[in-house]
C-alpha cells in the first residue's frame, strides 16, 4: 500500500486526481458542468455528405442527413462521415452523426475503466465519460485512426497504429515476418523492422552454401505490400526496413532505391509510364517501405575522424570486413540525395533513452519512424490541439492543458485492457509494457498565433517547455496510475533504467533556452510549471512505479488532423500562408489562414493593418514588400514552402528543442532545395547527430521521379503566311465540309503528362477558327501511335464540318484514364487524361474567353487577374440569341451582390463564407478575400500553394480519389478524402 497523493500542487496546477490505492483515480471536471451532458451545451446541424472527385466529377462517397456541431467545419465533416462512421452505408445500421461514434468510443473507454479498477466511485466515471466527450467533441484532441475504426464495433478491438516486428536468420521467421506484415498491411496500418540478424551475402549458410542476405528478402516482403496495397485498403502499406551500418551488405542496402530510381527515369525516357500509380512502376522493386541505416556513436566518431570501421558477421560478431568511414557515409547521403533514402536512426542515442534495456535493445521503429521500443511491440496513440489551449490574450493555458493530458492519457492505457492485437507476440509485449504515444498537432499554428518564427529560440523554447509538460503530465498520470492498477509487468526489471530516464527528462527540462522579454515569458512560466510536475513524477514513480514503458511520440496527426481542424500537422510548421477550404453546399475556395490575423494582432498591428496585409497575402501568397508589415517579422510567417521557406537546419533544431521530452521519436521529413547538394545532405545527418536525434529523414525537391517538379513551359504559336478558304458546293441541306487551304496557319505544342511526353499540332483558318489537330505520342508504328493518328483525323474532319471546338471541349474534358497528373504547362497544372489535357490546351488557344468561362478553364495569366480583381471571376456570356445568357446575367447579379454585402463585413473574417447562399455566392466571397480559385483549379492546400508559386509541389496523388496530398510528417495526407500513405 503507499499513501494517497495529496491536494498540493497536483491538483492546483497539473492535474485534479489523487490516487488512493487499491481504490482507483478521483477526478474533477475541467470542462463540463455537472448536470449538464456536453451534447446539450452545442448547437447540432443537418448536413449533407457528397464527396467528389475534383477534376472529372464523379460520386466517391455520398451520406445525407448526417449530424455536427454547427462549428465543425465542411472538411472536417466530411473526413469523419467517410472514413469513420461505421456501418453499410444507406442501411439502418449506418452510424449518422458524430454523438454515434463519440458515444462507442467513450462508451467503451468508461466500461472498461470501471471493470478494471481505474475509478473511485461511478461519479468519478461519469466524470470521465463526460470530460472526455467535451474534448472530443470539441476538437481538442483525438485518438488515432484505428480506434474509430474498430472500438466499439465487432470488429476486433485494434487500437494501435504502429507496430515493431522481428525477424531471426532462419526461414521460417523470415516467411513469417512476410505473414505478420500482410495482417498488419490489410487491417490498414504499417510496421517497421530491423534485418539485421539476417546473415549477410558474404557469409557461409550452414550447408556450406553463402547465404543471400537481407536486400534480397526485401523483395519478396516488398512485392507482398504492393500486393496487400493495390487490394483496396483506405491507406498504401506502410513498412519501414531498417540495417545496422555494420552489416557487411550494408553497401547493398544503401543503394537499393537510389539503383531502382535510375532504372525509373531509363524507362520513363524509354516511353513507359512510371509515374507514381502508373501501369508499369511495379516493375521497380523497393518502393513500399522506407529503408533506414542504424548508425552508432563509434561509426560516426569514425566519419568525423576519417578512420576505419569494420563491417561484423551475423553469427560470430566478428570483423569481416573494414570499410572507409567517410566512404560509406558518402554512399548513404548520396543516395539519400539522389531519392530520399535511406533515413538514418542514431542507435545510441535512441537506447540511451531506453526505459527497458533489461529487456532488449530497441532495434527499429514503425514506419514514419516516430515509435520506437521493443521488438514485436505496438503503440497506440492520440494528439492534442495545442491551438486549442491558446486564450484570447494570446497566452498559452498551461493548467488546463496539463489537465487535459491527464484526462486522456488515462483513457490511452485503459485502451490496452480491452484491445485484440495482430499476432500473440505483440499482444504479449504490449499488454507487458503499455506502450503509450500521446503527442500533439498543430504547433506551427500555435508559434505563428503568439508571434514566434517557427526557427527562432523563442519559438524553440515554446515547444520545449510545452512539449516538457506534456511528458512530465504524462508520467506523472502513468505513476498514479501504477498506484491504483500497477506498474507495467516488465517494471520492476527495468525499474532502475526506467527511474534513470525519467530523471534525464528531468534534467533536460532545466535547460530549456530562455529568451527575454515578452516572447520568453510564455515559454518561462510554462517551463516552470513542467519543473514542478517533474518533481512530482519523480516522487510519485518512486514510490508507485510506472503504468507505461513509453509515454509520448509526434506522430503525422495526418486523418486526425483534419478531423480537428488543424491547420497544421504534427511538430510541423505551416505549409503556407494560403489554404483550401471547402464550403456548405458544395464548392471550394481558398483563404488566408486564419492564423496569420491573429498573429499580426499579436505582434501590435492595427486591424487595418492587418486588413491591408491578409489582401496582400492572398494575392502574392507571401510576406514580402507587404503594405506596414516591418521585415523584422517576416520571419514569423516563414512555411515549409513558398517565397520565404524555412532553411532545412531550421527543421532540424526544431526537432532537437523537443526530442528531450519525447519517450519515442519524430515523424518528421527535412525538406531541401533542389540545388541541395550532397554535402548538405551530410551536414544534416552529422548535425542530427549532434544534437540528440533519435532519427532523421531529408526530402530533396524533384528527387523522385514519380513526383515531378514541372517547369514552365510556354510554346508560343508560330503563324505562318494566309490564303483565302474556298468551300466546295454542296447540295442544300448536306453538311459542308470547310476544307484548310495547303499553306495555313499552325502551331506546335510539346506536352508531358504523367510522365508521358507528346506533340499536338494545330491548323486553323486564316480568318480564325481550328481546323486541324494531329497529335503524336508514342513510338511510330505502335499501336497507341496509330490510334492517336486516327482520333486525330476524326476530329478535324469534324471541325471542318462545322462541329464547334467547344462542342469537343465539353465532351472530352475531365475525361479520366491514365497517363493522367501532373503536366509541364504552366497553365494546365493537373490533367486527369492525355484528352483532358489536348482540349482544355486547345480551348485555351482557340476558343475566347467567354466561352471558357462556361467551361471553367482559365489560362494561369487570367487566374492572376481574377486574384487582382482585374477580371471577373465568372464572366458573362457574350451577348446571343441564345435564353441561357438571361441566366447567366441574372447568376452574375446575384454573384455581384452577394460579393457586395460580403465586402461590408470582410473585417470579419472569411470564415462566415461557409454560410454563402450557394456556389455564385461563395465564388463571390472567394473573390472578396481575395483569392478566388477558379473551378476545379485546386482539390487542396498544396494545389492552392501551386497555384500562388506557379509550380509543382513534391507530393503525390491520392490513390482514393485523385487529389493532390500534402506533406505530414514523414508521410501524405489527402484533404480531399483523408486517405494518408502512412500509419497514423
Amino acid at each position: 500500500m503507499t499513501e494517497t497523493v495529496s491536494n498540493g500542487v497536483a491538483a492546483s496546477t497539473a492535474g485534479t486526481a489523487t490516487t488512493p490505492t487499491g481504490k482507483g483515480l478521483t477526478l474533477q471536471r475541467v470542462f463540463t458542468t455537472a448536470g449538464v451532458h456536453p451534447y446539450d451545451q452545442v448547437t447540432w446541424q443537418r448536413r449533407d455528405v457528397v464527396m467528389t472527385n475534383w477534376r472529372d466529377g464523379s460520386i466517391n462517397f455520398e451520406q445525407r442527413g448526417v449530424e455536427f456541431p454547427d462549428f465543425w467545419s465542411i472538411n472536417a465533416t466530411n473526413i469523419v462521415t467517410s472514413k469513420y462512421f461505421r456501418g453499410a452505408v444507406g442501411s439502418d445500421t449506418r452510424e449518422s452523426s458524430l454523438k454515434d461514434i463519440i458515444d462507442r468510443v467513450v462508451t467503451k473507454y468508461t466500461e472498461a475503466g470501471k471493470a478494471n479498477g481505474y475509478f473511485a466511485t461511478d461519479t468519478d466515471a461519469e466524470i470521465f465519460n463526460h470530460e472526455l466527450t467535451w474534448m472530443l467533441l470539441h476538437q481538442v484532441f483525438s485518438f488515432n485512426s484505428p480506434v474509430w475504426f474498430n472500438v466499439g464495433t465487432a470488429s476486433p478491438q485494434q487500437v494501435s497504429a504502429c507496430f515493431i516486428l522481428a525477424v531471426d536468420d532462419t526461414m521460417d521467421s523470415i516467411l513469417n515476418w512476410y505473414r505478420e506484415e500482410g495482417l498488419i498491411f490489410k487491417g490498414g496500418s504499417g510496421a517497421g523492422l530491423n534485418l539485421s540478424r539476417i546473415r549477410s551475402s558474404k557469409e557461409l549458410l550452414s550447408s556450406g552454401g553463402t547465404a543471400s542476405g537481407p536486400v534480397s528478402f526485401m523483395r519478396g516482403a516488398d512485392a507482398s505490400a504492393g500486393t496487400i496495397k493495390s487490394g483496396g485498403a483506405t491507406r498504401r502499406a506502410a513498412k519501414m526496413v531498417v540495417l545496422d551500418v555494420d552489416h557487411p551488405d550494408i553497401v547493398e542496402f544503401v543503394e537499393t532505391k537510389a539503383k531502382e530510381e535510375n532504372k525509373i527515369r531509363v524507362l520513363r525516357d524509354a516511353g513507359f509510364d512510371m509515374d507514381l500509380g502508373g501501369d508499369d512502376i511495379v516493375s521497380v522493386q523497393y518502393q513500399n517501405a522506407n529503408n533506414s541505416v542504424r548508425v552508432s556513436d563509434e561509426f560516426m566518431r569514425a566519419v568525423e575522424s576519417a578512420g576505419e570501421f569494420g563491417l561484423r558477421g551475423r553469427k560470430t560478431g566478428e570483423v569481416i570486413d573494414t570499410v572507409d568511414a567517410q566512404e560509406l557515409f558518402n554512399k548513404i547521403t548520396t543516395a539519400a540525395w539522389e531519392c530520399a533514402d535511406p533515413g538514418i536512426q542514431y542507435d545510441d542515442t535512441i537506447n540511451d533513452w531506453h526505459t527497458c534495456p533489461e529487456s532488449g535493445r530497441i532495434n527499429a521503429s514503425n514506419p514514419c519512424s516516430e515509435y520506437m521500443h521493443l521488438d514485436n511491440s505496438s503503440c497506440n496513440l492520440a494528439s492534442m490541439n495545442l491551438l486549442k489551449f491558446l486564450g484570447d490574450d494570446g497566452a498559452f493555458d498551461a493548467d488546463t492543458f496539463a489537465k487535459a493530458v491527464e484526462f486522456v492519457f488515462t483513457a490511452m492505457d485503459i485502451s490496452i485492457s480491452f484491445a485484440d492485437f495482430p499476432t500473440d507476440p505483440i499482444a504479449e509485449t504490449t499488454r507487458n509494457y503499455r506502450q503509450l504515444g500521446i503527442g500533439y498537432a498543430n504547433l506551427g499554428a500555435l508559434l505563428m498565433a503568439t508571434g514566434h518564427a517557427y526557427d527562432s529560440e523563442g519559438g524553440r523554447s515554446l515547444a520545449a517547455a510545452i512539449t516538457s509538460l506534456m511528458q512530465a503530465t504524462a508520467y506523472k498520470r502513468s505513476a498514479e496510475m501504477a498506484g491504483v492498477v500497477g506498474p507495467y509487468n516488465g517494471y520492476a526489471r527495468n525499474a532502475d533504467g526506467h527511474k534513470r530516464v525519467m530523471r534525464k527528462h528531468a534534467a533536460a527540462n532545466d535547460q530549456i533556452r530562455l529568451v527575454p522579454g515578452e516572447l520568453g515569458r510564455d515559454a518561462a512560466r510554462i517551463g516552470t510549471l513542467a519543473g514542478k510536475v517533474w518533481e512530482q513524477t519523480l516522487a510519485l514513480g518512486e514510490r508507485n512505479g510506472y503504468r507505461n514503458a513509453q509515454a509520448s511520440v509526434l506522430a503525422p496527426t495526418g486523418t486526425i488532423g483534419l478531423m480537428m481542424d488543424c491547420d497544421t500537422t504534427g511538430v510541423e510548421p505551416d505549409l503556407a500562408l494560403v489554404k483550401f477550404k471547402k464550403l456548405v453546399g458544395g464548392g471550394s475556395m481558398q483563404i488566408v489562414n486564419q492564423t496569420v490575423p491573429r498573429a499580426l494582432k499579436a505582434l501590435g498591428y492595427q486591424p487595418e493593418q492587418i486588413e491591408a496585409i491578409v489582401e496582400y497575402i492572398a494575392e502574392n501568397g507571401h510576406v514580402v514588400d507587404a503594405p506596414g508589415l516591418r521585415t523584422e517579422h517576416y520571419e514569423v510567417f516563414d512555411c515549409a514552402m513558398g517565397e520565404r521557406s524555412i532553411a532545412p537546419m531550421g527543421h532540424v533544431r526544431m526537432m532537437a528543442a523537443v526530442q528531450p521530452f519525447i519517450s519515442g521519436a519524430i515523424s518528421k521529413t527535412v525538406n531541401m532545395p533542389e540545388s541541395a547538394t550532397v554535402e548538405d545532405v551530410a551536414e544534416i545527418y552529422a548535425q542530427g547527430w549532434k544534437l540528440g536525434l533519435k532519427a532523421l529523414a531529408i526530402y530533396r525537391d524533384n528527387c523522385k521521379v514519380g513526383q515531378p517538379l514541372s517547369a514552365a513551359k510556354n510554346n508560343k504559336a508560330t503563324e505562318t503566311a494566309t490564303t483565302e478558304t474556298v468551300a466546295a458546293p454542296v447540295e442544300p441541306g448536306q453538311p459542308v465540309r470547310r476544307r484548310l487551304p495547303k499553306k495555313r496557319p499552325s502551331q506546335t505544342v510539346s506536352f508531358t503528362v504523367g510522365g508521358a511526353e507528346g506533340y499536338l499540332t494545330t491548323g486553323s483558318y486564316p480568318d480564325d477558327g481550328l481546323g486541324e489537330i494531329f497529335v503524336k505520342l508514342g513510338k511510330q508504328g505502335s499501336t497507341l501511335a496509330g490510334v492517336m493518328d486516327a482520333f486525330s483525323l476524326s476530329i478535324s474532319v469534324g471541325l471542318q464540318y462545322g462541329i464547334p471546338l467547344e462542342f469537343y471541349v465539353s465532351k472530352f474534358q475531365n475525361l479520366r484514364f491514365e497517363p493522367a497528373g501532373m503536366t509541364d504547362d504552366p497553365d494546365i497544372r493537373l490533367a486527369s487524361s492525355v484528352m483532358d489535357y489536348l482540349f482544355r490546351r486547345m480551348a485555351l488557344d482557340y476558343l475566347p474567353l467567354d466561352k471558357r468561362a462556361e467551361l471553367g478553364i482559365f489560362s494561369a495569366e487570367e487566374r492572376a487577374a481574377q486574384v487582382n480583381g482585374t477580371i471577373a471571376a465568372n464572366p458573362a456570356p457574350a451577348a446571343s440569341d441564345d435564353d441561357n445568357n438571361d441566366d447567366a446575367v441574372q447568376a452574375m447579379a446575384v454573384s455581384v451582390d452577394t460579393g457586395e454585402k460580403r465586402a461590408e463585413n470582410k473585417a470579419a473574417g472569411t470564415e462566415a463564407v461557409d454560410e454563402a447562399e450557394g456556389p455564385a455566392a461563395a465564388d463571390a466571397a472567394a473573390t472578396v478575400a481575395g483569392a478566388a480559385t477558379p473551378t476545379g483549379a485546386a482539390g487542396s492546400s498544396t494545389e492552392v500553394l501551386e497555384l500562388v508559386l506557379g509550380k509543382s509541389a513534391d507530393a503525390p496523388l491520392c490513390f482514393t480519389c485523385g487529389t493532390k496530398m500534402r506533406p505530414s510528417g514523414s508521410c501524405y495526407l489527402c484533404e480531399g478524402c483523408g486517405s494518408t500513405s502512412g500509419c497514423s
